[in-house]
C-alpha cells in the first residue's frame, strides 16, 4: 500500500502535493508527510494521522518551492511510529535528498545488516532508509546515477519518488509490482500512485511508468532511464481487487470496470438463488453491481458505511479492526429483513471481519446470507506491500472453503477462481503476481519473514 505524489516545476508544488495525497488517502492512514525544495534547502512536515489532520493552510505555507513530494503510509516494514513516517530527508555529499516509497523490499533487512556492519547508523526501521544509505555509499555527480546504482541492489516491490537539488526522480521496480504514473499540469510534471490524484489536480495523464523505468524531471522536462529487466512483469492484481480507488486507471485498466467484470464472472461461476445482492462497501460495490447484472438478482445498498471511519483492513492493530466493523458498517433493516441476501466482498483475510458482517446481516432479519468473494482464497502471505506477514494470520492457509463458511456462519461461500480473476484484467495472465493465492513468488522471499520480525522486535525495544 502507501500512496505517493510529487510535483516538479510548479510554484504551488506543496499545495498540489497535499491535494494529491488527499486523493490517495485510501492507500494509507497511519502517517502523512510532505517535503518541498526551494532551491536552497528542504522543508519537511510529517505527522501521525491523515492528511487533513497534519496539513493546515499555515503548515502548507511553510513548505515553499517549486518541487515537492509527499507520502501517506500504511506500514509493512517497520512499526507504525513517527520515526518511520515519510518523507525521509537526509544530507549527503551529493546535497540534500528526500525520498518516499510504496512497496516492500524483501532483502531490505539483509542490506541493512550489511550497511550497519560497514558503519551505517539508521534512524528508522523502515526499509526505505536503506535506499538512501546505498546512495550515500555510492555518490555520483548526478544523484540519479547514484540512485540507479542503489536500485540495482534492491529486491522486491518499490515505486519511489526522490528529490535532489535539481530534480524530482521517479522509479518503479523491474517487476512493476506497484503502480506509478506521470501527468502534466501547466508545464509541470506530476507523479502519483493512481490517476485519481491527477483528476483532482486537473492534470493531464501521460502514461504509467514502465516496470524498471527511472524518470527524472528537471524543471518540468522528463529524462528516462532503464534498470536491468526482470524475468517477467508481476503487477499486483490486488490493486484491482481492493487497493485502488474505482475511479483510477491501474495497469492500463479501469478499476471500476475490472471489479464489475469480477462480479459478473463470480456470478457465472457460483450462482445462488437470492432476493438481494448487496456490496460490502466500498471495494465490493462495483463487483456487486456486476454480480447483480449477470445473475438478475436485484441490487441495493443493504449495508451503509460510515465514511468518517477508515479502511478496516489496513488499520495496524487487530483490536482496532474488530472494533471498527460495527463503527464502520450498519445494515438497512428495511432492505434486508425477510430476504435471502448475497454479500459481495473483495477478500477474506483473517475471517473475523466477514463473520461479524454476516452476523450483523442476520440480526437485521436476513433469512439467508450467502458470501461471494471476488478473489481466490488468500492462503499465502504477501511480501511485496500487504501487511500479512505470516501464514498463520490467513484463515485460508489452514481451513477449507467449507470450514471458512462454517466459521463465518454464512449459508454458502464461494470465491472467484484464479483463472476467472485473470480474465477480468487486460494483458497476459503471466504479467500479474498471484503469490497470495498460489504461493509462487516472483522474487525469492525465503528468510524475509524471520528477518523482518527480528527487526520489528528491535524497533519495539528502542
Amino acid at each position: 500500500m502507501c500512496g505517493i505524489c510529487g510535483v516538479d516545476g510548479h510554484s504551488d508544488a506543496a499545495n498540489l502535493t497535499y491535494l494529491g495525497l488527499y486523493a490517495l488517502q485510501h492507500r494509507g492512514q497511519e502517517s502523512s508527510g510532505i517535503v518541498s525544495w526551494d532551491g536552497q534547502r528542504a522543508h519537511v512536515e510529517r505527522g501521525m494521522g491523515q492528511v487533513a489532520e497534519i496539513f493546515k493552510p499555515q503548515t502548507i505555507g511553510a513548505l515553499p518551492g517549486d518541487r515537492s513530494l509527499g507520502h501517506v503510509r500504511y506500514s509493512t516494514a517497520g512499526p507504525s511510529a513517527l520515526a518511520n513516517a515519510q518523507p525521509i530527508v537526509v544530507k549527503t555529499s551529493m546535497g540534500p535528498l528526500a525520498i518516499v516509497h510504496n512497496g516492500n523490499l524483501v532483502n531490505g533487512v539483509q542490506l541493512r545488516k550489511e550497511l550497519e556492519e560497514e558503519g551505517s547508523i539508521f534512524q528508522t526501521t523502515s526499509d526505505t532508509e536503506v535506499i538512501l544509505h546505498l546512495m550515500a555509499r555510492n555518490p555520483r555527480r548526478d544523484p540519479v546515477e547514484s540512485l540507479m546504482v542503489a536500485l540495482e541492489r534492491l529486491e522486491g516491490a518499490y515505486s519511489i519518488l526522490l528529490i535532489t537539488r535539481d530534480s524530482l526522480v521517479a522509479a518503479r521496480d523491474p517487476h512493476g509490482f506497484r503502480p506509478l504514473s506521470v501527468a502534466r499540469l501547466q508545464g509541470a510534471t506530476v507523479f502519483a500512485s493512481e490517476s485519481c490524484a491527477f483528476d483532482l489536480l486537473g492534470a493531464d495523464s501521460v502514461r504509467e511508468l514502465a516496470p524498471g523505468e527511472v524518470a527524472a524531471s528537471r524543471n518540468g522536462e522528463l529524462e528516462t532511464y532503464t534498470l536491468s529487466p526482470a524475468a517477467q512483469t508481476s503487477r499486483c492484481v490486488f490493486e484491482h481487487i481492493y487497493f485502488a480507488r474505482p475511479d483510477s486507471q491501474i495497469f492500463g485498466d479501469s478499476v471500476s470496470q475490472s471489479r464489475r467484470e469480477m462480479g459478473r464472472q463470480l456470478a457465472r461461476e457460483s450462482p445462488v438463488i437470492a432476493d438481494l445482492v448487496t456490496p460490502v462497501p466500498d471495494s465490493g460495490l462495483y463487483a456487486a453491481l456486476g454480480f447483480a447484472q449477470e445473475s438478475g438478482v436485484p441490487f441495493d445498498f443493504g449495508l451503509i458505511r460510515n465514511h468518517y471511519v477508515g479502511r478496516t483492513f489496513i488499520e495496524p492493530k487487530q483490536s482496532i479492526r474488530d472494533f471498527g466493523v460495527k463503527v464502520k458498517l450498519n445494515p438497512v433493516r428495511e432492505l434486508i429483513s425477510g430476504r435471502r441476501v448475497v454479500l459481495v466482498d473483495d477478500s477474506i483475510v483473517r475471517g473475523t471481519t466477514s463473520k461479524k458482517i454476516v452476523r450483523m446481516v442476520r440480526e437485521a432479519g436476513a433469512t439467508e446470507v450467502h458470501l461471494r468473494i471476488t478473489s481466490p482464497p488468500n492462503a499465502f502471505p504477501c511480501h511485496y506491500g500487504i501487511n500479512t506477514p505470516t501464514r498463520e494470520e490467513l484463515i485460508a492457509s489452514s481451513q477449507s472453503v467449507d470450514d471458512i463458511r462454517e466459521f463465518t456462519e454464512a449459508d454458502s461461500l464461494a470465491y472467484l477462481s484464479l483463472d476467472g480473476l485473470l480474465t477480468c484484467v487486460s494483458g497476459s495472465p503471466r504479467g500479474y503476481c498471484t503469490a497470495c493465492w498460489s504461493g509462487e513468488y516472483p522474487v525469492d522471499v525465503r528468510g524475509a519473514v524471520a528477518a523482518q520480525q527480528e527487526l520489528f522486535a528491535i524497533g519495539a525495544e528502542s
